[in-house]
Parts: C-alpha cells; sequence; structure tokens
C-alpha cells in the first residue's frame, strides 16, 4: 500500500483493501518494532559481509563470521535473509579429470624419443586436444604440429 501511494490514490487503495483511512495513516505513523530494526541491521550487517568476501560466503559461512563478530544469530535466520535479498554464493567449481590412462585402448609408442629435429616435412606429426571452458560451455582445441 505505502509503495504504490503515488501510483494510486489512498483513498482508492484503502477501498479496495477494506481499511480505512486512519487506520492506514495510524500505520504509518506507528514507530517500527525492535524485531523489525533488529532485522534491517542484521540484513545490513549480512549485506556488508557478503560484499566484503567478494560475494562468496554462503549462509554456513556468513553465519560463522557473525557468530565471530559476538552477533547471536542461527543459520536458517542468515539463509532466509540471504535468500530474501538476492545475495547467493559464488562458487567455483574445480575441473573433473576426464583423462584415463586405465583404458583397453592401444598406446603407441613414442617414435620420436623427444627429438623434434625434423630434416624433412611429414617426418614427424605431433597432435593434442584441449578443453577450454567459456561462458558459453567447453571449446575443444585441437592441434597438430609437423
Amino acid at each position: 500500500m505505502f509503495q504504490h501511494r503515488n501510483e494510486f490514490r489512498v483513498v482508492k487503495i484503502c477501498q479496495v483493501l477494506c481499511v480505512s483511512k486512519s487506520e492506514y495513516y495510524a500505520w504509518l505513523k506507528r514507530p517500527k518494532s525492535n524485531q523489525k530494526e533488529k532485522k534491517e541491521q542484521l540484513t545490513q550487517q549480512i549485506r556488508n559481509e557478503y560484499l566484503k568476501s567478494r560475494k562468496i560466503y554462503g549462509s554456513p559461512k556468513m553465519t560463522q563470521e557473525l557468530r565471530k563478530q559476538g552477533i547471536c544469530v542461527s543459520q536458517k535466520t542468515v539463509a532466509r535473509i540471504m535468500n530474501e535479498e538476492g545475495l547467493k554464493s559464488i562458487t567455483v567449481r574445480k575441473c573433473k579429470a576426464t583423462t584415463n590412462s586405465h583404458h583397453p585402448y592401444n598406446v603407441y609408442a613414442n617414435l620420436l624419443e623427444q627429438n623434434f629435429q625434423a630434416t624433412a616435412p611429414n617426418e614427424g606429426w605431433m597432435a593434442d586436444i584441449t578443453y577450454i571452458p567459456t561462458d558459453e560451455g567447453w571449446l575443444y582445441l585441437a592441434s597438430i604440429m609437423d
């Protein structure tokens, strides 16, 4: 109601919500409750710690940090506030190794034996493949060297 008072007339909003104008104005004048003030302070502290941590702390680590500062709060409360504020931890996943050296396929001999000096073209070819993570997904890079 308070958020829409500039878009619609207060009288009309009160009629739609079946609330008298005097009740609405009494609600506006009412001081904030202690519980609401504490929640706003806690929300601000969580936001500050979140930015200090470069947005990597989730609710467990955030709870730990707040408790170090002497703020007694449960992880469930921190998780709820972070969710309400849209504060999500940035997780960095370690790339999973996809190479399996113990496979049933043939392993070819190293014919060059680290002697990379060629006297003519097509004497020795080397090839490799790698995966590069990007925002769009994985890029596959295959290189062949003569």
